[in-house]
């Protein structure tokens, strides 16, 4: 039922009859639509006690509201609003939809959000994804993290551990986390030097919040992580393109930009650069070391893959190097783990970790408590060190599967490089081919694929697209290339015997 009590407004003091004030209330809110024809009013009795007003005052109003042919009364049932409304004409009445003030647009303006590319998401027919690069859900250690929660949340420490904690993350999780980047990534850190987000992503934004004022220029690379461009330029930036080649971003013409024009930020992915998945150079981490050092260059430095690694060891990150404060660090937990649970790190001086905790309490006051105390468990007992060597060996040959194939079967139309780790593929093909016609013939038959938007930039962009091998099993990706090589052609796909 409505909540007449704050729809009708009584005013005792006014001129106009209170039986008149109610019976105009009620029409009003029969133009607005907030109630709709066919619907039965309140009992004279119910409305009375809501409006704390006498019965007679309220069968005053509905005899009202009866001579002028809003309602019926129902014998036995109550008053009906009329189907057929005299007067002004209402507002057009959708069954079951909306009406009122959110039925069209907003009535004042608001900041504009670009449009983002769009996630390869298989529909109903599609039974196969090439998705970005994303780990394989069916191999979660979900069944490990629930026994944490559940122990958890039966322990005497319950409220305490879970009802409160900081908007940087619980406190067991930063000391956990922060020990265990120092032993894998060699991050000379503390807990005080981490931040537990809502995934990477929100890392980014926050990081980006906390420098970029608007008119700021920022460096990317050419191509870049498109979230990333999207959150900067949302936040007023500039952006700077330099070129990414097989060594990983150019960093000559970074500084060369740093020597004519003042840098707020750089963005750089090392380790396995996205789209590309290239790594840089040996020699180029060094200059851009030095650079950061000389320049005080502020840098968001993306490694959100570092745990997949198959060609050699992992290259240790920019943020493990004497960079004099200046390189931020993002990664994440999700695809460690592959699941769906949102969990990234935002590693910094403690100072900005301060500041980065603030700004985020005004979005979201903190985390889960649940999941941060389960994960934090799972780290120290060995779980995940131990899911993570079990998913490199899986992950490992899949790419190994992959590779083999679009060697085999696509090499007419693609190029790439095996990529040292990582989970996807980058693929570039011819730039008369159209990756959207490829896309939507394949989805005809079963798969889905990326069309290559989501990797355009305002920049010119290679014909490419990456294809994730990690949640793909060798039967499937076996597949899922035979459809592709299918749709390359343009030819229909006939179903695989089974």
């Amino acid at each position: 039922m409505l909540p007449y009590q704050t729809l009708i407004i009584i005013d005792k003091a006014g001129a106009m009859p209170i039986y008149q004030q109610v019976a105009n209330r009620l029409v009003s809110l029969i133009q607005e639509g907030r109630i709709q024809p066919g619907a039965f009013l309140p009992s004279t009795r119910a409305l009375a006690e809501m409006l704390q007003l006498h019965r007679k005052t309220v069968v005053a109003a509905y005899e009202e509201l009866l001579r002028q042919d809003w309602v019926e009364a129902i014998p036995r049932k109550g008053v009906l609003v009329s189907k057929s409304l005299p007067g002004i004409k209402p507002r057009s009445f959708r069954p079951g939809g909306q009406v009122g003030g959110y039925s069209g647009g907003t009535g004042f303006s608001f900041n504009f959000v670009a449009p983002q590319p769009g996630i390869v998401i298989p529909g109903n027919k599609q039974r196969l994804v090439f998705n970005d690069g994303f780990p394989d859900v069916r191999e979660a250690p979900l069944d490990l993290l629930l026994r944490e929660c559940r122990r958890l949340s039966r322990g005497k420490a319950y409220a305490k551990k879970l009802v409160y904690g900081g908007a940087a993350g619980a406190d067991h999780l930063r000391k956990s986390l922060s020990s265990h980047l120092s032993e894998s990534r060699g991050l000379p850190i503390g807990p005080e030097n981490l931040m537990v987000t809502r995934g990477a992503q929100m890392s980014i934004y926050l990081a980006a919040a906390m420098l970029i004022r608007p008119g700021d220029k920022v460096i990317v690379g050419m191509t870049n992580y498109r979230y990333a461009d999207l959150c900067f330029e949302q936040l007023g930036a500039t952006l700077i393109r330099v070129p990414v080649d097989e060594c990983g971003i150019d960093v000559q013409a970074v500084s060369d930009i740093c020597k004519k024009t003042y840098v707020r930020m750089l963005y750089v992915v090392p380790h396995h650069h996205h789209p590309t998945t290239v790594t840089l150079s040996a020699e180029r981490r060094m200059k851009l070391l030095e650079l950061i050092r000389s320049r005080r260059l502020a840098v968001i430095e993306d490694d959100y893959d570092y745990d997949f690694h198959y060609a050699s060891g992992p290259i240790l990150p920019l943020a493990s190097a004497d960079h004099g404060g200046n390189v931020l660090y993002v990664g994440s937990l999700t695809k460690s783990l592959a699941l769906s649970i949102r969990m990234g790190f935002l590693v910094a001086p403690a100072e900005f970790i301060e500041g980065a905790a603030r700004l985020r309490r005004l979005m979201d006051l903190r985390g889960d408590n649940l999941i941060e105390e389960a994960l934090a468990e799972l780290l120290d007992n060995g779980d995940i060190a131990r899911h993570l060597k079990k998913a490199n060996k899986l992950f490992h040959e899949r790419r190994d599967i992959l590779c083999d194939l679009l060697e085999s079967q696509m090499g007419e139309w693609v190029q790439f490089k095996k990529p040292d780790g990582g989970m996807a593929v980058w693929t570039v093909f011819p730039s008369a081919f159209s990756l959207t016609g490829l896309a939507s013939r394949a989805a005809a038959e079963g798969l889905a694929l990326s069309d290559g938007s989501a990797y355009c930039s305002n920049a010119p962009a290679a014909n490419g697209m990456r294809l994730g091998f990690a949640s793909l099993n060798g039967t499937e990706l076996k597949e899922a290339v035979r459809i592709l090589r299918r749709a390359a052609l343009g030819a229909p796909v006939v179903p695989s015997a089974r």
